[in-house]
């Protein structure tokens, strides 16, 4: 069981009710999950706190054998680290660096940066011959390449991705994904991606409904 989320609850300070109510959910290693809902839903306030970005106020994450609730925040930090990227739909990536060096970034912080995976990667999303360029010079759908490249470079055990394909059209979006999970694939992680996006959603093996802060 790489995530167990465990009647996890969590209210927003001067909400009237909470954001996540009872949720419960497993993630096994190369599992992939989409989890849909209305705008305000909670999906990316699950999202977070599965990856301990966040903290939750009731019930239990365990995220690769450890509780979450236990650690501190340089221990969520160090296991953040080792365990999870995220790929959101604002690209983010840094504008001062090249594609080589975005895609580097993350797994060269966690010391697992490994130039034959990277270019494998590069490859695989239709990159190469751009990584001496910087975003601005890239399309959007190129900057997701990046934006999910960098992410898995690390090989991370957990992928989250929220609206991953949120700022590109439909045939991009869709393109972007595939490539996304082929990749997931040839890792092993798990993939987490919250979607509004029948489409998108009907990827994953599994699909997961929030409403009223509980999964359907």
């Amino acid at each position: 069981m790489l995530l167990d989320i465990d009647d996890v609850t969590k209210t927003y300070p001067g909400a009237d009710r909470p954001v996540l109510n009872g949720v419960r959910l497993r993630l096994d290693q190369g599992d992939t999950l989409a989890l849909t809902g209305e705008s305000g839903s909670g999906k990316s306030t699950l999202l977070h706190l599965a990856g301990a970005l966040d903290r939750f106020d009731g019930g239990e994450i365990t995220l690769d054998g450890t509780a979450l609730s236990r650690l501190d925040d340089t221990g969520r930090a160090r296991l953040r680290r080792r365990t999870v990227a995220l790929v959101f739909q604002q690209f983010n990536l840094m504008p001062a660096l090249t594609v080589d060096q975005n895609l580097a970034f993350h797994a060269r912080l966690a010391g697992r940066a490994d130039p034959a995976w990277i270019d494998r990667i590069r490859t695989r999303l239709g990159l190469d011959g751009l990584g001496a360029r910087y975003p601005e010079a890239l399309s959007g759908g190129q900057q997701q390449r990046v934006a999910i490249g960098r992410a898995l470079a690390m090989r991370p055990r957990l992928l989250l991705a929220d609206e991953p394909t949120g700022n590109l059209d439909e045939d991009t979006g869709a393109e972007v994904l595939s490539l996304m999970l082929d990749l997931v694939a040839d890792t092993g992680a798990a993939l987490f991606l919250v979607t509004h996006s029948d489409a998108i959603a009907a990827r994953a093996a599994r699909r997961l409904h929030l409403h009223h802060g509980r999964l359907t």
